[in-house]
């Protein structure tokens, strides 16, 4: 067992950035700073933990490195969020953002029409050389870049592009081809250089890589996409049962 004097001196032995980030790692795990909450200022802090401008931004800096804090210009130092998006549950960006009360941009990058590639028909289950409308776009919530979302939709299901607001489920429910069922594939991956420029993330971070497949009532595929997600914010989450459990 240790004793009270080499407890010490092993606290003595961490560098004192280290024991700092430590303090404010335990504060955000107890929930005493909450997600989104703002750290006080370097100022602040340094009269708070006694501790000089230098030492303060390193402990920062050691959070913002794992992910639990998130510095945005011109705003200041804020407590991370990690969203969890039900795997069981087809909705759309938009709708999962509306849900946690935040609002959503889109930053587009494609919305054409064009003739299915020989692949493209096969995914949409229609005829070679087909109408399909493609759209490639940067979803954002609160202002922060979340996700890089890439689209294809047979054109019979998105007459008007004029007409394609925020929410692709939200218009096509408006020409009566709201998906109801879909099949998504989720797999662990790095950003490209591209991605990593339009997520404002690393090159190399981690990203959710998410294909989804999806269906109207009668069966007919509706829309095929392909998006990446930032791994520092969103986080997947379903409901298991046992093959006993009630139904």
């Amino acid at each position: 067992m240790n004793s009270p004097a080499s407890v010490s001196a092993l606290r003595g032995s961490i560098p004192i950035y280290l024991r700092l980030a430590n303090e404010l790692r335990e504060r955000i795990t107890t929930g005493d700073l909450g997600i989104g909450d703002a750290l006080p200022s370097e100022r602040d802090l340094c009269e708070i933990m006694g501790a000089s401008r230098v030492t303060i931004r390193r402990a920062i800096e050691t959070l913002i490195e794992e992910k639990l804090l998130v510095r945005r210009q011109g705003s200041g130092t804020f407590v991370a969020r990690r969203i969890q998006a039900p795997n069981s549950f087809l909705s759309s960006f938009s709708e999962d953002a509306a849900a946690r009360g935040e609002k959503t941009q889109t930053i587009w990058m494609m919305k054409a029409s064009a003739l299915a590639s020989h692949e493209e028909a096969q995914v949409l289950e229609l005829p070679a050389g087909a109408s399909i409308v493609r759209l490639g776009r940067v979803r954002l919530a609160e202002g922060e870049p979340l996700a890089i979302e890439n689209a294809i939709v047979p054109s019979a299901f998105l007459p008007d592009l004029e007409a394609l607001g925020e929410s692709l489920y939200e218009t096509l429910a408006r020409f009566g081809s709201r998906p109801v069922t879909g099949m998504q594939r989720i797999r662990a991956s790095q950003a490209t250089s591209t991605e990593a420029g339009l997520l404002s993330v690393p090159e190399g971070a981690a990203i959710l890589r998410i294909e989804r497949l999806t269906r109207i009532s009668d069966g007919r595929p509706v829309e095929f996409t392909r998006s990446a997600y930032r791994g520092d914010r969103y986080e997947f989450v379903s409901e298991l049962r046992g093959p006993y459990a009630l139904l």
